[in-house]
């Protein structure tokens, strides 16, 4: 099982950019007072069949040539369910995907988010032809990077740039730390 919630989430929007997706969103969301932690990754890939989806969380079904077992999304929904929270995807051929695992933040199986930042600075980096719309809230406070608004910006320099990798990792880490005052979960 993967030790943190971001390399879950790492590992869904890597199945995100296989299925094609231009745009990947991905949302993080920490309600203390309602003692919830929601992740949601959406895309607009190639999707999948109703029977895809009735099979995806089985870790012996995978799409996948390279390999006969899957256990990236297997693993997620079990992480958020055994916490008391819950797991689904929606999804259709030709229009996208949709993961959303809910945790019980308090509770003592939820393993912690990890290091968000560094999982969205390198699906960033490492996927140059993917957008990425990211949004991180905790509890009454948001930031939201938008790869569609630095490529506006930038023009044609990539982002494995040096300087500009480092301003995306730093914009990220500033803006988590302003949002959720450095808290750990």
């Amino acid at each position: 099982m993967m030790t943190e919630i971001s390399l879950n989430i790492l590992d869904v929007a890597e199945n995100s950019t296989r299925a094609g997706a231009s745009l990947v969103n991905i949302r993080v969301e920490a309600d203390t007072a309602a003692d919830r932690l929601t992740v949601a990754i959406e895309d607009n890939g190639c999707g999948m069949t109703r029977e895809q989806v009735e099979h995806v969380t089985d870790p012996f079904f995978t799409t996948r040539t390279t390999r006969k077992v899957g256990l990236g999304v297997p693993f997620f929904k079990y992480a958020a369910e055994s916490t008391g929270g819950s797991f689904t995807i929606e999804s259709e051929p030709g229009k996208g995907t949709t993961v959303t695992a809910v945790f019980v933040l308090s509770h003592i199986d939820r393993m912690p988010l990890g290091d968000i930042s560094s999982t969205i600075h390198t699906l960033i980096v490492y996927h140059p032809e993917t957008d990425f719309c990211y949004t991180y809230r905790y509890n009454s406070k948001t930031f939201t990077l938008d790869t569609r608004q630095f490529r506006e910006i930038l023009g044609n320099v990539p982002f494995d740039t040096p300087e500009i990798s480092e301003y995306i990792m730093d914009y990220l880490s500033e803006n988590k730390t302003e949002t959720d005052d450095g808290a750990v979960f």
